[in-house]
């Protein structure tokens, strides 16, 4: 817990770093961790029902760690109008997960996302701070196989 001490320390004991304090748990560990925060809770005048109430409120707060990959499908208006329904329902059938749902090996998280910026490219998805633009369902397994391919451990030579 030496980590999340140091954010506190950082941060303030404060109710009005809840905030800050669950931002800065969520950068080093990729979520919040149940005992992170039971310890600020420890540490600080912030109650666990306060936390709960701010990390609910923001969807950006995650209670389960996310997979060395996350996608995000886009959903604005443009993406929503060239299709991103489709895109997005066959990346989850090839992940086989729902929306907010990491991989069992880890590797993918998939989030749908209001706009990602590319109305241009609509459909858009992001892996990571790859943009890929002008997709149809098709394009999905290939540019997710290669996600996946980038991801295996190098085979030892003799």
């Amino acid at each position: 817990m030496s980590k999340v001490a140091d954010i506190v320390a950082r941060c303030g004991t404060g109710r009005d770093a809840c905030i800050k304090i669950l931002q800065e748990i969520q950068v080093a560990y990729g979520y919040l961790p149940a005992e992170a925060l039971r310890y600020v809770t420890e540490q600080s005048r912030i109650s666990l029902r306060q936390i709960y109430g701010v990390a609910t409120f923001y969807e950006w707060f995650r209670f389960q760690p996310v997979g060395k990959h996350i996608i995000r499908t886009c959903h604005g208006t443009a993406c929503h109008v060239n299709g991103a329904r489709h895109t997005t329902r066959e990346v989850q059938n090839i992940l086989k997960v729902k929306d907010r749902e990491t991989t069992p090996d880890g590797l993918f998280t998939l989030e749908s996302v209001a706009c990602l910026g590319c109305c241009s490219l609509a459909p858009v998805m992001m892996i990571g701070s790859d943009v890929f633009g002008r997709l149809a369902p098709k394009d999905m397994r290939k540019i997710i196989n290669e996600y996946k391919r980038k991801n295996q451990p190098e085979a030892k030579q003799p």
